[in-house]
């Protein structure tokens, strides 16, 4: 069987889209988008390398594993992957990282980089999680733990990781009291 799907994807409408009852997520990123920056890692939901962001209409985030949910979960919401995180100029090419992405890189956070999707969309969804609720910044190590201990990286690159989004949290104004 098969379904009918619209969503809005990095700020662009995709559909409506014809996708098999069957089509994980991540295949219609990669196969139908060619958006192949969020990884498969594991296929069952555990390592977190597949996330992705979706923007609830509540003004919430959610972090959504795209290996084991269908792209018909996803329709009619607003969806982010890893590549709707950069700035991008008139020509596409990217202008400006993020302010996550920008911190894994001056903290050479990644070795081999199949987790670092999965990072960069928990690390955003936890910094503008802060944004709108700020914490005390004797509180950030363990909230960054919390936010990241899912995220499974097989390189053991976690210590950048976690340096990296502490360093971004207690330097962004605004995220801590």
């Amino acid at each position: 069987m098969s379904q009918t799907i619209n969503m809005n994807i990095n700020g662009q409408q995709i559909g409506p889209v014809e996708v098999s009852d069957h089509t994980m997520m991540i295949e219609f990123l990669h196969e139908k988008l060619n958006l192949t920056g969020t990884k498969f890692g594991c296929g069952a939901g555990v390592c977190h390398a597949c996330v992705v962001l979706v923007d609830n209409e509540d003004g919430t985030t959610s972090v959504e594993r795209s290996c084991i949910s269908g792209a018909g979960y996803f329709d009619g919401k607003k969806v982010r992957t890893v590549e709707g995180h950069a700035k991008t100029n008139e020509q596409g090419e990217v202008s400006e990282l993020s302010p996550v992405q920008q911190a894994f890189l001056e903290h050479y956070s990644f070795q081999c980089g199949w987790c670092t999707s999965g990072f960069v969309n928990t690390a955003t969804a936890l910094v503008e999680k802060l944004a709108k609720n700020p914490i005390n910044k004797d509180q950030v190590e363990k909230t960054v733990e919390d936010a990241l201990q899912d995220n499974i990286c097989r390189c053991t690159g976690y210590v950048k990781y976690y340096q990296a989004v502490k360093e971004l949290i207690l330097k962004t104004p605004g995220l801590t009291v």
